[in-house]
């Protein structure tokens, strides 16, 4: 019999907070079974093992960036879209670490279909459409925005940026402007 209160949204959750404390790679099922103070069989009826909670988690993260991201995005164009939504996601990296990296976990096909990953596309390709690109300099400018973002935050997160001047927040303000220009100015192949 599974222990009064624990559910697969909950333990997914506690395991989020556990990624942000831990890192993601500590996020075990029995890392989890201590945190609840329980026998780690006790979760087996709700997680099936350590990379299904992972999974799991990954899964909230992405669903967590894209709702961010969609209410960033809101009333937004061009330049403001773009900024607003490259803040969420360096922002959401500051805030929550550890679920910022289970959403760069490589997910099955069938979880990836589920994953609120369609919907970041879609939002970047909305922020593209101020740009006028069609594909696949749309996919191209995805790419290299997604890649952009991630590695900034990466190498922030990381501690690469720490001892130099000028500060991150400039050079962040810089890299969207130089962003902006690129995609104003896409080159023609």
């Amino acid at each position: 019999m599974a222990r009064a209160g624990l559910t697969t949204n909950r333990l997914t959750r506690a395991g989020a907070e556990l990624a942000d404390e831990v890192g993601f790679d500590g996020v075990t099922v029995s890392a989890l079974a201590r945190r609840f103070d329980v026998k780690v069989a006790s979760l087996y009826s709700h997680v099936k093992n350590s990379q299904d909670l992972r999974t799991r988690i990954a899964l909230l993260a992405l669903e967590e960036l894209a709702d961010r991201g969609a209410a960033a995005l809101a009333g937004r164009a061009g330049k403001d879209a773009l900024a607003a939504f490259a803040n969420v996601y360096r922002d959401y990296a500051r805030e929550h670490p550890g679920r910022y990296a289970a959403a760069q976990l490589r997910l099955d096909p069938e979880a990836a279909a589920a994953s609120a990953g369609s919907r970041h596309a879609q939002m970047t390709r909305a922020i593209l459409r101020g740009y006028d690109l069609t594909e696949p300099d749309q996919t191209h400018a995805v790419r290299l925005l997604g890649s952009v973002f991630h590695g900034y935050v990466s190498l922030e997160a990381g501690g690469a940026f720490s001892h130099s001047t000028p500060g991150t927040q400039e050079s962040w303000e810089r890299t969207l402007d130089a962003l902006d220009a690129l995609l104003r100015n896409w080159p023609a192949t």
